[in-house]
């Protein structure tokens, strides 16, 4: 059970916290001014080593001004994930979207590769994602038929007359393919089409984990795309102060010493100290190891699998909490978030949280029963960041200083992911002008915490959980009629009154488990909206 609950989203933050100060600190501390609303400057001119404290109020325009004349990111050169390989089905082609940009993935069998390339047909640019892969292996468009192969060039064009020039040849019947890549268990891409970046994997490769190909690890992930964008979602998973209260109910946290427990959910102080930034991403230090952001989309970490650490007195004067771990240092989980823009206000999470003990777990139980949890924590807080979006867009990405209040070190790692994007990343994702900036218009709830598609039709396990316990649905409701039709049907002494009896029972019993049953489907791979009051 420790191993179920360690699988279903639980951030390492949470198991990290500590009332222990940081061994390294800045030489002189920053001067607290209560009155500013603006960010903490919590790096130091050198980004080496800094700790981070708020509220400190030096952060001006005239810094992001001098941030933004340093090294830029490019948020086109580099490895991107688009979905877990377990989830794609090899028989048919699947519409995704990063960047802005629309993709379609589909299985080569002629290379034995996934490919992705633009989701335009280059004819009259229809979905190739609603198309099908032929007898030969090859993407066909089925608007009129026409076929790509590999690299996508086109192989056929049923119209040309068969005697006449190969107008499939000219370029202008090519599909512009990226360079991809499986690493990790997921599939990547290159957002560059240029034939410049065709061999791009051979000199750069996506950031490698080994622990999610290691045997002796688990390797189980989902993947969601979510109604808040990019920098909101990374945010949510770099703040450990948030769980406690928007997670309730459904995380463990850790047990809060008596001398720190203020309130029913068990809200602490966090230290945290930032140990490196630069343009490649930062690196927290925390007490049981560190936390890093591998620009731009990985996000990961340790924690301890015994739900944190426990607390006891010093023996020395019996006033300080004195923090240890009962959990062997052999035991070991981590927590991995690919955070992918989809586009604005929407945002992609592949996430994984291999562990090396209770690995038999995943091999008995379905990967969807692990989702039902992890979905879960993803609805409890959604609501609460699509709206935040929402208010953060009206002042502004250069105002989030003077709009935020963050005096405490629990946010640090926030604070340091919008000083990565202001000095680094142009203040927000590069869109290269296919957006107006604007953010779409919050949807009805139904459609906003809708699961069915933003998991279940993609995710290999959910979507099959959802057919079969559908069909056992059905069959509940036609066995709940066929008892009552028999018992009504029998001619009276021809069963016993027991067997009556028996079949009415079991009639009940199938209609009530047919109820409960489509509640459950419902609830677990459609929609499921959640109430905070009521926690």
């Amino acid at each position: 059970m420790e191993a179920l609950k360690a699988s279903s989203f639980p951030s390492f933050h949470r198991h990290t916290i500590t009332t222990q100060i940081p061994r390294k600190t800045l030489e002189k501390p920053i001067p607290i001014i209560p009155s500013s609303r603006r960010i903490a400057p919590i790096l130091r001119s050198n980004f080496k080593i800094f700790t981070a404290v708020s509220p400190a109020a030096t952060s001006t325009d005239e810094e992001v001004e001098s941030e933004k004349r340093e090294e830029r990111f490019n948020w086109y050169e580099h490895w991107w994930p688009v979905w877990p390989v377990c989830d794609l089905d090899k028989r048919r082609p699947h519409a995704k979207k990063v960047l802005g940009i629309d993709l379609v993935v589909w299985w080569d069998r002629n290379e034995n590769a996934w490919k992705v390339f633009d989701d335009s047909c280059p004819h009259r640019l229809a979905p190739l994602s609603e198309g099908r892969i032929d007898q030969w292996g090859r993407l066909q468009c089925v608007y009129h038929g026409w076929c790509f192969g590999g690299a996508g060039d086109c192989k056929f064009i049923p119209q040309a007359p068969r005697d006449g020039p190969p107008v499939h040849t000219s370029n202008k019947a090519c599909v512009a393919a990226y360079p991809t890549c499986v690493q990790n268990g997921i599939l990547w891409f290159w957002p560059n089409s240029d034939p410049q970046y065709k061999d791009i994997h051979s000199t750069k490769k996506p950031h490698y984990i080994p622990e999610l190909d290691d045997p002796s690890f688990t390797h189980s992930m989902i993947a969601r795309d979510i109604g808040y964008g990019y920098e909101i979602l990374i945010e949510n998973l770099m703040d450990p102060a948030h769980v406690p209260y928007a997670h309730y109910g459904i995380m463990r946290t850790a047990k809060v010493p008596e001398s720190l427990k203020a309130d029913r959910e068990g809200g602490r102080p966090i230290e945290l100290s930032i140990q490196r930034l630069d343009v490649n991403g930062f690196t927290s230090k925390q007490m049981f190891g560190e936390n890093n952001f591998i620009a731009p989309s990985l996000y990961y970490g340790h924690f301890s699998p015994g739900g944190g650490q426990s607390t006891d007195k010093a023996p020395s004067d019996g006033k300080n909490d004195v923090v240890s771990s009962p959990i062997p240092p052999s035991k070991k989980v981590m927590l991995i978030f690919y955070c992918i823009p989809v586009s604005p206000g929407y945002s992609r999470l592949i996430f994984a949280s291999p562990r090396n003990f209770a690995v038999w777990m995943d091999r008995i139980i379905p990967r969807w029963m692990f989702h039902i949890g992890q979905n879960l924590i993803l609805d409890s807080d959604l609501y609460l960041l699509h709206l935040e979006e929402r208010k953060l867009k009206d002042v502004g990405a250069l105002n989030w200083q003077k709009a935020c209040y963050v005096p405490t070190k629990s946010d640090a790692l926030i604070v340091t992911f919008r000083r990565w994007l202001n000095k680094y990343g142009g203040t927000q994702v590069d869109w290269r002008n296919k957006y107006t900036g604007e953010l779409p218009p919050t949807p009805p709830r139904e459609q906003l915490f809708d699961r069915y598609w933003t998991h279940t039709v993609s995710c290999s396990s959910c979507s099959v959980a959802y057919k079969r316990l559908n069909a056992l649905e059905i069959a509940l409701q036609v066995i709940s009629v066929a008892a009552v039709a028999a018992a009504a049907a029998a001619k009276q002494g021809a069963i016993s009154m027991a067997a009556r009896y028996s079949l009415a029972s079991m009639a009940v019993l199938c209609f009530v488990a047919s109820k409960w049953l489509s509640h459950f489907i419902y609830k677990t791979f459609r929609y499921h909206d959640y109430d905070h009051a009521f926690r």
